[in-house]
């Protein structure tokens, strides 16, 4: 199987996060199950870690804006890594209220955590539904990217 972290994630937000079904809470169970599910262990491995790093930058204030308007100018290495389509889908999803300054932040830094050297919207657009997952006072952001995501809504910007 040819599967990188963001299939291993999608797996897990299908089959424990966006349902009634308690997680696994014994990681060592949730690594045999993705192993059963065809997932090699060093990607998942890689998930467990890009997950805990999530966490551990959604508790810690180093993605707080320090003003309220600003612009956002790439580095060379998001430049190179997020396509033309995942740069526009971030202002698109700050100017409808989805994201917020901090958040984008947060999304820029886990996409370029994923183990693939462009990525692509709908890597991208499932990053962001992580972010925002356990976001409180996010729900609605949470909804509108959810549809985004499984409806596959095409964004434009006007």
């Amino acid at each position: 199987m040819n599967e990188n972290v963001v299939e291993i994630l999608i797996y897990l937000y299908e089959n424990y996060m966006d349902s009634e079904q308690n997680a696994l809470s014994d990681q060592d169970q949730l690594h045999e199950e993705l192993v059963r599910a065809g997932f090699t262990s060093k990607e998942i491995a890689k998930a467990f870690l890009w997950m805990d790093e999530l966490a551990l930058r959604q508790s810690s204030q180093y993605f707080r804006p320090h003003t309220e308007h600003s612009i956002r100018i790439y580095t060379g290495e998001e430049l190179e890594r997020l396509d033309t389509e995942c740069r526009g889908l971030l202002p698109f999803l700050e100017q409808n209220g989805i994201l917020d300054q901090a958040g984008r932040e947060l999304v820029i830094d886990r996409a370029l955590a994923l183990d693939t050297h462009t990525v692509v919207v709908d890597d991208l657009k499932w990053v962001v539904l992580l972010v925002l997952i356990n976001q409180p006072g996010q729900e609605s952001a949470f909804a509108q990217m959810e549809d985004l995501v499984y409806n596959d809504v095409p964004v434009h910007l006007h």
